[in-house]
């Protein structure tokens, strides 16, 4: 599966300790606050969440970028210590008008 995850730290030992998690991940940098792996799975990503979840306090913000999820885009969001997560669906094409 393939996960981007963006960062936004309340200070920088939160932002050192981010970074030193999705590296012991595997991880890479992509831009100032992106990191990227298309080789994490189910039962890492669940324990990537938890040691995230251990290195953020109440000012962080972590979102994740997770494809495919039983083929869908997830992203799932870390914010004030709480998870969130939204499955983008396609869109649902209207009916064709009467005229």
């Amino acid at each position: 599966m393939f996960v981007s995850v963006v960062l936004d730290p309340g200070g920088e030992e939160s932002a050192r300790q981010l970074a030193e998690v999705l590296v012991a991940y595997g991880f890479e940098k992509v831009q100032r606050a992106c990191w990227e792996s298309a080789t994490i799975n189910d039962p890492i990503l669940a324990r990537l969440k938890q040691e995230i979840d251990r290195v953020t306090d109440y000012y962080d913000s972590v979102r994740l970028y997770q494809f495919p999820v039983d083929g869908l885009l997830a992203v799932t969001v870390l914010a004030k210590k709480r998870w969130k997560r939204v499955v983008v669906r396609p869109p649902v094409k209207a009916p064709p008008k009467r005229t």
